[in-house]
């Protein structure tokens, strides 16, 4: 595997402020427009946003396998349908052209204003086409305090938690992105166990600190991928905030898992990160007893190490950090993830989305939901304005970040940001 544009002594023409989430190292791929250009495929570097499309256009595309329609496109499928060695090259290609010590693109002036625009100049779009959305429960700190806190603490996690990596199909149309507000779900709840439910606005709305991946083209319907090929399937990572309605959860969640309290919203970062741009950052996982079955056995190094914080910011009013936890707490790795998925025979398609489920870390500052921070509103947080928190109130704004750093490297997310309004 060649993955040239991860030398951590690179540097770019192009400047980079310090502590920017977007070096060289990183080169994420997404989708911008501006009043002027249609959408098309971006790399961020930087504060600037590289124009795929511009670049193809000027001939720096040469002997790649790529068309003008893989850039000129209002999503990533056209590009990710090329399969994972194509979207290395191409990676590696744009690297070389922003390497400080290529002039290629460097001395031509005129091309240079050609491609690259000021990321404060440009709407983000979607990034993706998403096909299917399943999200998984990985998180063996989360699930232990979610059954702590609604089940026997003696056996807080379910009897096949421990064998299988447990996840349910979700809604694709409702996945937004950062920056789009929601409004706050309506439906059941249940506030008096002794009484009939109500029709009602949710009242514990919550968060859920969770990445995503985004995968390639898949086998055909009957075959399965091995935690082995795995990394060859997946494209990238975003940030994923996946909103519950806790109130509307614990009412309709038996016998058939989430429904209403998922469906209504979910929120993807605008920049998918490509595997390989996290492959530096690879760090053993937790030590999974018992021992897995085989199909869910690896080797080597599955888990990263990705600082996650969360925000909570009320309107008018300064952000208040509520989490801080790692990706590399993760129970289940994304290889036995998508092994897991498609042990069956399911097929998986290019753009279909995988979420973490909520990340939560050893730590109380580090749990990944409203619902542990808080712990079932019986420990309300203190914001820096003075207000406190149960659960997310109508107006305040969501925001979680997220970074990878080794050897003086930051290879980051941006955020995904969320502001929500009161029920319609």
């Amino acid at each position: 595997m060649s993955i040239a544009a991860n030398n951590p002594a690179l540097g770019s023409w192009v400047e980079v402020p310090a502590g920017s989430d977007f070096p060289i190292q990183n080169l994420p791929f997404g989708i911008f427009k501006t009043n002027q250009l249609t959408p098309r495929v971006g790399v961020r570097i930087g504060d600037q946003v590289l124009d795929l499309k511009s670049l193809f256009v000027l001939g720096y595309m040469e002997n790649l396998p790529f068309e003008l329609s893989d850039f000129d496109a209002p999503f990533l499928n056209n590009l990710m349908k090329k399969g994972k060695k194509a979207t290395r090259d191409l990676r590696n290609r744009i690297s070389k052209l922003l390497d400080v010590n290529q002039s290629d693109l460097q001395k031509n002036e005129h091309h240079v204003n050609q491609v690259l625009l000021a990321a404060e100049t440009v709407e983000m779009c979607m990034p993706v086409q998403i096909g299917d959305y399943t999200d998984f429960y990985s998180s063996r700190e989360h699930a232990t305090n979610v059954g702590v806190m609604f089940r026997d603490p003696a056996n807080a996690l379910l009897p096949n938690w421990l064998w299988i990596p447990v996840g349910y199909h979700g809604r694709s149309s409702s996945v937004i992105l950062s920056g789009e507000p929601i409004y706050r779900p309506k439906g059941q709840i249940k506030p008096d166990p002794q009484a009939d439910p109500i029709y009602a606005p949710c009242r514990n709305l919550d968060f859920e600190l969770e990445t995503a991946f985004i995968t390639f083209d898949g086998k055909a319907l009957g075959d399965s991928i091995s935690t082995a090929e795995a990394e060859e399937f997946i494209f990238g990572m975003a940030l994923f905030n996946d909103w519950s309605a806790r109130d509307i959860q614990t009412w309709e969640y038996v016998p058939l898992g989430p429904f209403l309290a998922k469906n209504f919203a979910s929120s993807l970062s605008a920049w998918i990160v490509t595997l390989d741009a996290l492959e530096p950052f690879k760090v053993d996982g937790p030590k999974q007893e018992p021992e897995v079955l085989s199909y869910l056995k690896y080797e080597g190094q599955k888990s990263y190490d990705i600082d996650l914080e969360v925000f909570i910011q009320p309107e008018n009013s300064a952000e208040s950090r509520v989490s801080h936890s790692n990706f590399k707490y993760m129970y289940w790795n994304m290889a036995q993830q998508l092994a897991h998925h498609t042990v069956n025979g399911c097929n998986i398609r290019c753009g279909d989305l995988m979420g973490s489920g909520t990340i939560s870390g050893p730590t109380e500052d580090s749990y990944g939901s409203m619902l542990e921070l808080a712990w079932k509103g019986t420990k309300p947080l203190h914001l820096v304005d003075g207000s406190e928190r149960k659960f997310i109130q109508d107006n305040d704004t969501v925001i979680m970040r997220g970074f990878a750093s080794k050897d003086g490297v930051r290879v980051g997310f941006g955020e995904v940001s969320t502001k929500v309004l009161a029920a319609k």
